[in-house]
């Protein structure tokens, strides 16, 4: 609260006990504008486990460890934790300095620190000496954050986001809203999406970042999202939110694990254990693999039979813990998050598999440049990868057959080609941002027939390159429709309402009465509004010869018509003959006579037009 001026800790009971039960959320603004959102998580022994809801998403860690206590043993835990989910930086904050007007205890209390957090992430971390009631080193706490949080680099745009959600609820006049740390992609307003385990659809009504409502949410950042089509009470923490069809549950998993050193026993085969990931929970069997258990310290394979389903991708952390007497046991990264089936437990082939996956195959290491640099040329993707040419060609293969690769632009597929390439969940984000754009916009302009190619390029802030190569994809594969300089989702047309249709007949009949002096567009745009003239020429109802000049089509097929047998007969025509001819007005005919000069029916000899051979 001293820190961000709003007290995370919402719940009744926290407040009564005041100490931290479950997850708690606030933010504030660094004196360089950058906002930092924190996840307040339980330091108490009995709620490590809520802790673990929380911690998978940051960027940075603030241990805090009161001065008149000192080193407790949740201390370690949470310590241990952080190691084991390699949360890679962070700051040690001594709280509570008021109580404690000892300088040589505090300097006890800092040896005892130093020395815990040797040989973990935060050995090197500053340690910050504050008190929250005097506001006492406050300042240079933010400063030594901010210092820490600029060397992090920003979160990568995979383009498959995963919203791993870790409170929901109901607001009246709202809806659903979730909450969580997003991560591996962005999301947008009015994209549909969908919550795993469950498949349950639904679509984002709003998205808030630090109660800030925002059209899309980045990777990284605190994100609330307000989802119609599915009730909160269908939703838990623990589920991920996630674009349609990008992820999948699983209830296996291989993974590498490492017991810590002060496990009370080693870990034996068929224990059963709870597993954290994210923000799930869920009971586990435990397949030793390759050993008959694993002493504490021992590293080992582990193949988790999960009791729940849950989301989780190659190279995500997690965390074991035994369920009674209660401890955390260690964790490690997920290898393989959908084997095949269960393993021999002693099968050499097998063990030297999940070595190769740790190292990462061929086709993992070029897929991880593939998702780094989303489209680009197979060439620089190569580069990117340090792959050597024969096995940059086996594993781009291999990619292209499981179509986790996509090819963007026709051409033979080799290692040093310039076609661009894209992996396939980035395609299928960029796929869903495109067709969702003209949704939109169709939605908003009901009665034009397509979307300029231009604002759908400023829209989704995407290169010219990569632009075309989906538009023409997407064309391919009848997903959309191009016409000239427009592109419009397949099967939209327009629609006017039955109001707008009177409007549209009354104005025809104005044009049915002087078919060759018809209203100008001015006049048509006060009779039936700007928006219904628009359409109409979009559909080719009217055609336009001058800015003031239109035509109903038939009247115009006419007119040409007419105009040609006139000059196949005499040779040639003028303003008054023209005018003549069809019974109308100067300015009509020199509009006319103009615009097929222009279209090169017709070329101009002083008076007189002349047909072009």
């Amino acid at each position: 609260a001293a820190l961000t001026g709003s007290h995370p800790d919402r719940l009744k009971e926290e407040q009564e006990r005041e100490m931290t039960i479950d997850l708690g959320f606030a933010w504030f603004t660094l004196p360089d504008g950058e906002e930092v959102g924190i996840v307040d998580v339980p330091g108490h022994r009995d709620f490590i486990e809520n802790m673990l809801a929380g911690v998978g998403g940051i960027d940075a860690a603030l241990l805090v460890i009161a001065a008149d206590e000192g080193v407790m043993p949740q201390t370690r835990e949470h310590l241990a934790i952080l190691d084991l989910l390699q949360v890679p930086a962070g700051l040690i904050v001594l709280t509570k300095i008021d109580l404690v007007p000892d300088a040589g205890w505090l300097e006890l209390v800092e040896t005892d620190v130093r020395a815990l957090v040797k040989g973990t992430p935060l050995q090197e971390a500053p340690v910050l000496r504050v008190s929250a009631r005097t506001r006492t080193g406050l300042d240079e706490l933010t400063s030594a954050l901010g210092a820490v949080l600029r060397g992090r680099p920003a979160r990568p745009d995979l383009g498959r986001p995963r919203l791993p959600i870790d409170r929901v609820f109901s607001m009246p006049g709202f809806g659903t809203v979730i909450t969580g740390t997003l991560i591996d992609g962005r999301l947008a307003q009015g994209e549909e999406v969908e919550i795993l385990p469950g498949r349950q659809r639904g679509r984002i009504r709003g998205l808030q970042t630090h109660r800030k409502k925002e059209d899309s949410a980045l990777p990284g950042s605190r994100t609330a999202v307000n989802i119609s089509g599915i009730p909160a009470e269908q939703i838990r923490r623990g589920q991920v939110l996630a674009h349609p069809g990008q992820y999948s549950s699983t209830r296996r998993m291989d993974v590498r694990f490492r017991l810590l050193q002060d496990a009370a026993s080693p870990l034996r085969h068929a224990g059963e254990v709870k597993v954290f990931t994210g923000t799930s929970e869920t009971m586990a069997r435990v397949r030793l693999l390759g050993v008959e258990e694993l002493p504490p310290g021992g590293e080992g394979w582990l193949q988790l039979e999960l009791r729940d389903p849950l989301v989780a991708v190659r190279g995500d952390r997690y965390i074991l813990r035994r369920p009674s007497p209660s401890e955390t046991l260690g964790g490690g990264a997920i290898m393989d998050p959908q084997p095949k089936g269960r393993h021999k437990r002693f099968d050499e082939q097998v063990l030297k598999s999940l070595a190769s996956l740790a190292q990462g195959s061929p086709a993992d290491v070029l897929m991880e440049a593939a998702l780094t640099l989303g489209a680009a040329p197979i060439k620089d993707v190569v580069l990117r990868s340090r792959l050597g040419a024969q096995q940059a060609g086996s594993a781009l293969t291999e990619l292209l057959e499981a179509g986790r690769l996509v090819f963007l632009e026709p051409g033979e597929p080799t290692a040093t080609s310039d076609l661009l390439v894209m992996a396939q969940p980035q395609w299928a984000g960029l796929h869903s941002r495109i067709l969702q754009t003209l949704d939109e916009y169709h939605k908003q302009y009901p009665l034009r027939a397509a979307m300029p190619r231009e604002e759908l390029k400023s829209r989704l802030e995407i290169g010219a390159r990569l632009f075309g190569a989906a538009i023409r994809k997407l064309a391919a594969q009848e997903a959309l429709t191009e016409s000239g300089s427009a592109v419009a989702r397949a099967g939209h047309s327009v629609k006017f309402s039955p109001g707008q249709q009177e409007k549209v007949q009354a104005l025809m009949r104005r044009f049915a009465r002087a078919p060759y002096s018809p209203p100008g567009l001015k006049e048509c745009r006060d009779e039936a509004g700007p928006e219904i003239v628009e359409a109409l020429l979009g559909l080719g109802q009217l055609v336009a010869v001058s800015d003031e000049v239109l035509f109903r089509k038939e009247d115009y097929d006419s007119i040409l018509s007419q105009v040609r047998g006139f000059m196949h007969e005499h040779g040639r025509i003028s303003v008054a003959e023209a005018r003549d001819l069809l019974n109308s007005s100067r300015k009509f005919m020199l509009a006319l006579l103009e615009h097929l000069d222009a279209i090169g029916m017709t070329s101009r000899d002083g008076d007189f037009r002349r047909l072009r051979e």
